[in-house]
């Protein structure tokens, strides 16, 4: 869902904040090509994510009628991302009655200074609000942090993370800010994170969310037993996926593609009855191996160990059976590790 109220300053997505009038034609291609993929035989899912942009601004009976338009298998984890300040009674009464099991908020910090910092306009108390609604229609919930932020303390953000364990999360998502060509971030080196410093902070991160029962099972990711993203489990796993909508992107039977960027391209594709799909590429067999081994590297089941020289990776990783999985330590360098994958 490419629809937002404002963009904030380090959001390299395709989603935009003057498009607003195109939802109803949007959400209507959107069913028209799931449908189209249904009858072309596309299997049941295991899981659903709607992404955004803010998929909370769209009317959620209307997006509902989208998900409902798609074959599920049992127990299958539907997600939708939405804005603290956006959730509602009634939107998360729509969302349960239609099938969704899971809201992912984006919160990013519980210190005001910070928020703005990053371009939110939401505030804490709508964090708060948004969960206790969450909760009262029945829902599962992940909640989305940021840190690294100019002007973020180390203990602005210990404030975060307590205030988000307050709330006794199933699901914690941390990623450390990071800077994306073309954004206002990018253009404003005095607000790029520093890297010891967010090095300090996912360490204060595993600390405190680890002793409060949230295992890590993906770098950035830490959940209590049986509330890990199934959906993210699949991306890191080099499973088969479907995208709809702009700028959606595909894996299937050893290719990947992708969908023309803007809202309006694809409501004209499918109105007119053709593919959105713009380009794609299909990967060789050894690239195909290491791409697995570079997403199961970030995972807590980690990599067979023959995949690495754990012998010159001392400290960085460790060996459990026939397997070698990250440190905290390795954790914080994986793209070295990464880069010794054999």
């Amino acid at each position: 869902m490419p629809f937002c109220a404002a963009r904030c300053d380090y959001c390299a997505f395709a989603t935009w904040t003057d498009r607003h009038h195109l939802q109803g034609a949007y959400l209507e291609a959107c069913r028209t090509d799931v449908e189209r993929h249904v009858a072309g035989g596309m299997p049941p899912a295991t899981s659903v994510f709607v992404g955004g942009g803010t998929p909370s601004l769209v009317p959620p009976r209307d997006l509902v009628a989208v998900l409902e338009a798609i074959p599920t298998r049992p127990g299958c984890e539907v997600t939708v991302e939405c804005n603290p300040d956006t959730v509602t009674p009634e939107l998360v009464e729509a969302y349960a009655a239609g099938g969704v099991t899971r809201v992912s908020l984006g919160v990013q910090s519980m210190v005001e200074h910070v928020l703005a910092a990053l371009g939110r306009s939401h505030d804490p108390a709508n964090v708060r609000r948004a969960v206790g609604l969450v909760r009262a229609a029945g829902l599962t919930f992940n909640l989305d942090l940021i840190y690294g932020a100019a002007g973020e303390t180390l203990d602005d953000w210990r404030r975060t993370l307590e205030e988000a364990l307050a709330l006794d999360p199933p699901h914690v998502s941390a990623y450390a800010l990071t800077v994306e060509p073309g954004t206002p971030l990018a253009g404003d080196p005095a607000r790029h994170p520093d890297d010891d410093d967010q090095a300090d902070k996912y360490e204060l991160t595993a600390d405190l969310l680890e002793q409060a029962g949230l295992a890590w099972y993906e770098i950035s990711n830490w959940a209590r037993p049986g509330h890990e993203c199934r959906h993210n489990r699949l991306y890191w796993s080099m499973g088969e996926y479907q995208a709809f909508g702009c700028a959606g992107h595909s894996h299937r039977a050893g290719r990947r593609f992708w969908n023309v960027r803007t809202p309006e391209r694809y409501v004209e594709a499918v109105a007119a009855g053709r593919s959105p799909e713009a380009a794609g590429e299909r990967l060789d067999a050894r690239a195909r191996r290491l791409e697995a081994l570079q997403l199961a590297l970030r995972t807590r089941e980690g990599v067979p160990a023959s995949a690495l020289p754990v012998d010159e990776l001392d400290g960085l990783v460790e060996v459990r059976g026939d397997r070698a999985v990250l440190t905290r330590r390795g954790r914080l360098l994986a793209n070295e590790v990464a880069l010794r994958l054999r």
